[in-house]
């Protein structure tokens, strides 16, 4: 198949979670065997050996907003609200959106063959829209990936980094639903959309291959800022780090280096120095956002990385975690301090405990939960539609 990829970034100096995930399952795709196409929402279009690319028709908009944005905080951005939202909503009605359509009908009229669309965790109403119109004039269904439920769901209001997508959006404007959640999909069919398959996130086990470094700290936590986890990142990460001085935790990412404790901050992580961390570190953790945690079997990629690197896991409890990993015998699940502390001291003190689970953390990536898994759900979705 020829897919037409339009995903929210390619570029990963914007750091947004899902990037590497995108670069994984279009690199799946090209190794089935399909053609893939890909166009960015934000930056840049990077070419790559596993798809081509067109250009970003709204580069410099979405740049200029990025600046803005960067400068807000506290919630995800309104189209709806207040005169910021008015403004932005008059933006992409006026300007990102035509643009946008123009773009990709030009993209399909040159193409000819494309099988599908399919949109990757781009504001869903920004694009509202495009799919009836384009669908009725080239027979090329369209269909959407949210890869940030449930946050993105109303009910939780979105990330304070992106937008609340689905305010006047759509989704039975779409052939299909692809999302991370088995629990989430059930709100999305609530919220109209005509058919959902869950399509958790996974890894390229190349990419994410373990490095025979010897460990020379003991806890390591990375992640992208403290958003709907700070209570576990103060439990499992910040409190022991306090009451156990003679061991090290240290942090790396975006807004993880004020009030942690004995915590050492690193800093941000380029992805490809992400693997040498994780070597470094006895235990590494995961630390699901809450949101992710509470709605059964949403997936988060932190997990599938780790799993796939033969890291030492512990997690804090994530409601479906068995659909993935089985605990106690590929990771350890803590509830609370006292067992985060206890975990800790035991696996710290047995070095073979601590290879046998990352050795069965990887053995089920290998049978489960690769890229090209991922890759082969998504084509048969497509192709059932």
């Amino acid at each position: 198949m020829k897919l037409l990829c339009l995903c929210s970034t390619l570029d990963l100096t914007y750091r947004y979670g899902c990037t590497p995930s995108w670069w994984q399952f279009f690199k799946g795709l090209y190794e089935l065997g399909h053609d893939v196409i890909a166009v960015p929402y934000q930056g840049k279009a990077i070419e790559s050996p596993w798809w081509r690319v067109y250009p970003n028709p709204c580069e410099l908009e979405g740049n200029a907003f990025s600046k803005v944005k960067s400068f807000l905080s506290g919630r995800a951005t309104s189209t709806a609200e207040g005169i910021g939202g008015s403004i932005t909503k008059t933006a992409i009605e006026s300007w990102i959106r035509p643009r946008w359509e123009s773009h990709i009908s030009t993209i399909l009229d040159k193409e000819r063959d494309v099988a599908a669309v399919i949109v990757f965790t781009i504001p869903l109403n920004h694009f509202s829209g495009i799919p009836t119109r384009l669908r009725d004039r080239f027979h090329t269904p369209f269909f959407y990936y949210d890869g940030d439920v449930p946050a993105s769901l109303p009910r939780f209001g979105g990330y304070a980094s992106g937008f609340k997508i689905y305010e006047g959006g759509d989704l039975s404007e779409y052939d299909g639903v692809l999302c991370n959640s088995e629990g989430g999909a059930k709100e999305l069919l609530a919220m109209g959309a005509k058919r959902v398959e869950t399509v958790f996130w996974g890894v390229d086990p190349d990419l994410y291959r373990a490095l025979p470094l010897e460990p020379d700290r003991d806890v390591f936590f990375y992640g992208l800022g403290k958003e709907y986890r700070k209570t576990w990142i103060e439990t499992m990460l910040v409190n022991p780090s306090r009451t156990m001085p003679d061991v090290s935790f240290v942090s790396g990412g975006k807004g993880l280096d004020e009030g942690m404790g004995g915590v050492k901050s690193i800093g941000e992580i380029p992805s490809n120095r992400l693997r040498v961390e994780c070597a470094r570190s006895r235990i590494n953790l995961n630390i699901a956002r809450e949101a992710h945690a509470g709605v059964f079997a949403s997936s988060s990629t932190r997990l599938f990385e780790l799993a796939a690197l033969e890291c030492c896991i512990v997690s804090n409890p994530c409601a479906g975690m068995d659909r993935w990993f089985d605990p106690d015998k590929e990771l350890i699940v803590v509830n609370s301090e006292e067992e985060a502390i206890s975990a800790y001291r035991r696996l710290l003190g047995d070095a073979e405990l601590r290879k046998s689970l990352g050795d069965s953390a990887r053995k089920r990536v290998l049978e489960q939960h690769t890229h090209r898994h991922r890759a082969e759900q998504i084509a048969r979705f497509v192709q059932s539609g």
